[in-house]
């Protein structure tokens, strides 16, 4: 296994007290990383810290709160002087069901979590790198989110609007030395299965050509890869994780 040089690097994950999340923390922690964990789960966030050692540090913050995301960010800034690192992981599924019977309620609840979490985390964290000189950004969309999977509208179209706020904040912070990137992953087997039907896993599975899911680690290693100053020229970039799913 590689290991990627992230010494004394202060690094947040959204997100980070569980699947890839928590795979991505491992992997920083492992690089030298100063890894803050948000999670809105206070209990889960505080044991993934301690299962992660190394001075990880927990934060109970619902990405949601615009407000809550920007205090933590500039505590977090102003204790360890900056913020290297943002890896934007939070995100739910939403129910299985047909666009014409998708509850709006629902819908709003998947965009607020998955896009307005990930839209707050960039707009609080960013200009701490812009001060700083220094930056690495990754947000978590999928696949769906470039191809659509039927009967999860709201997952589908909060991953693609993902995909496209990354696109325009890496070109505005192109003329600095901050990198703003996304990855698009195939399912993994973790908790967000949870929240899905078995016909839909079945239906995600058969369109995987490798014939099986990616798992954390897998996921973990590119992600931190594109989190690390080797990762220098990239940015505005979309990068898959897809088994060969993905067609574009």
């Amino acid at each position: 296994m590689n290991q990627y040089d992230l010494k004394d690097r202060v690094a947040v994950i959204s997100g980070g007290a569980q699947g890839i999340g928590y795979a991505v923390a491992e992997r920083m922690v492992q690089g030298g990383a100063k890894v803050q964990l948000w999670d809105n789960d206070k209990a889960v966030v505080e044991s993934a810290a301690a299962s992660l050692g190394h001075g990880t540090r927990a934060h109970v913050v619902d990405v949601v709160d615009v407000e809550a995301v920007t205090r933590c960010a500039d505590r977090i800034a102003a204790e360890e002087g900056r913020i290297d690192v943002l890896v934007a992981s939070a995100g739910i599924t939403g129910p299985n069901v047909p666009t014409i019977d998708y509850p709006p309620e629902e819908w709003r609840r998947v965009m607020q979590v998955n896009l307005d979490g990930v839209f707050h985390c960039c707009r609080a964290i960013v200009p701490h790198m812009q001060a700083s000189g220094y930056g690495r950004i990754v947000n978590i969309a999928s696949v769906a989110g470039k191809e659509g999977n039927p009967n999860a509208p709201a997952y589908s179209a909060s991953k693609a609007a993902v995909v496209s706020l990354t696109k325009s904040l890496g070109k505005e912070t192109a003329d600095s030395n901050i990198a703003v990137n996304c990855v698009t992953p195939a399912a993994a087997k973790t908790r967000l299965f949870d929240q899905m039907t078995e016909e839909h896993i079945g239906y995600m599975l058969s369109k995987i050509p490798r014939g099986r899911f990616l798992t954390v680690e897998e996921a973990a290693s590119m992600i931190t890869w594109l989190c690390t100053e080797e990762n220098s020229f990239t940015t505005a970039g979309v990068f898959d994780l897809s088994g060969g799913r993905a067609t574009y």
